[in-house]
């Protein structure tokens, strides 16, 4: 959108592009272990409904009036992003002296919240984590739909694969670990963004084809780094740089509001002061990111030699035998 790119074409764009890439991602992190089945099918039985939900709306606010679409795609995004990016900064900043947790930024216990909700005897009970977990943990499949729900209701509208909005729901709402979360999610994007990208958008010309396969190349690349540098990188730092590009998000969207809000007559402002914040809120959203992507970029380089030692060794086999 900071581009020029309609709202409702960024959305469709990106939900093929992320149904696409999840597919890559999925392969990956199976290969970690952190995909759990049961855990996304309860997750997509919810997530159906929301990407339903949300792309109705979605169309019908672009077909009555196309500003007033940005002005509630970029609406979505400030109280969303601003709730998470807040909290997440704030999470950072009480934590960054604890001890423990795991490579994506999770808590080394559950919440009171989590703890009650596993609590609840509820079938189906979905179970998890048992690799982490002697026995492992258990949670209604209820509660994993409601969950499913909500993040494919923001996801038809916001044109994202919900990981911002899963990622805090599973670990401190439903305890499942984070590692297990960002494997689960990336394996039920492929058929939450696939519905939404096909049924919600392509078929009614809502979807940027070209746009889709350059940000796909890109990602042939990007989740390679990103899933190996989870390996060597210390969580508390994820979840700071988490909570910068959450926020960076935020500010792109809260700078762009003023001008949407004049071309449709709800403030008095010029053109250009309109342009001028939304170019702002562009400029520090891209440099945010780029200070994100270029300290991942060092963080996979510097962590070569310890992926190297991780990696499976092949088995020896003599001369001249099989």
């Amino acid at each position: 959108m900071s581009l020029g790119v309609k709202g409702i074409l960024a959305v469709g764009t990106d939900q093929f592009h992320i149904f696409a890439k999840a597919i890559m991602g999925t392969v990956i992190h199976k290969k970690l272990g952190n995909v759990n089945v049961p855990l996304a099918i309860a997750f997509l039985v919810g997530s159906g409904v929301g990407v339903t939900a949300g792309g109705s709306l979605n169309r019908a606010l672009f077909n009555a009036n196309p500003v007033l679409s940005d002005f509630m795609i970029s609406t979505v995004y400030v109280v969303m992003l601003g709730f998470l990016g807040f909290y997440s900064m704030y999470d950072f900043i009480k934590t960054r002296h604890q001890t423990g947790g795991d490579a994506h930024g999770g808590p080394v216990g559950m919440t009171k919240l989590a703890i009650k909700l596993q609590s609840i005897n509820l079938a189906p009970m979905v179970k998890f984590d048992e690799d982490i977990t002697p026995g492992g943990r258990k949670i209604s499949g209820w509660f994993v739909a409601v969950c499913g729900a909500i993040v494919g209701f923001a996801a038809a509208i916001m044109g994202v694969g919900g990981g911002f909005l899963t990622f805090p729901m599973f670990v401190y709402g439903l305890g499942v670990s984070s590692f297990t979360t960002v494997g689960t999610d990336i394996l039920q994007i492929i058929f939450t963004a696939g519905y939404s990208s096909i049924a919600q958008y392509a078929i009614y010309g809502y979807i940027f084809y070209t746009l889709a396969m350059g940000m796909l190349v890109g990602s042939l690349l990007g989740i390679q780094i990103g899933a190996a540098t989870t390996k060597v990188v210390s969580g508390i730092y994820i979840r700071a740089f988490y909570a910068i590009a959450i926020m960076a998000g935020f500010v792109n969207r809260a700078f762009a509001l003023p001008e949407k809000m004049a071309q449709m007559g709800y403030i008095q402002m010029d053109a250009a002061t309109g342009k001028l914040l939304a170019d702002i809120g562009a400029w520090i959203f891209f440099g945010l990111v780029l200070l994100f992507a270029g300290w991942i970029i060092m963080s996979f380089i510097k962590g070569i030699p310890t992926l190297r030692l991780n990696l499976p060794k092949a088995p020896w086999h003599p001369v001249g035998k099989e």
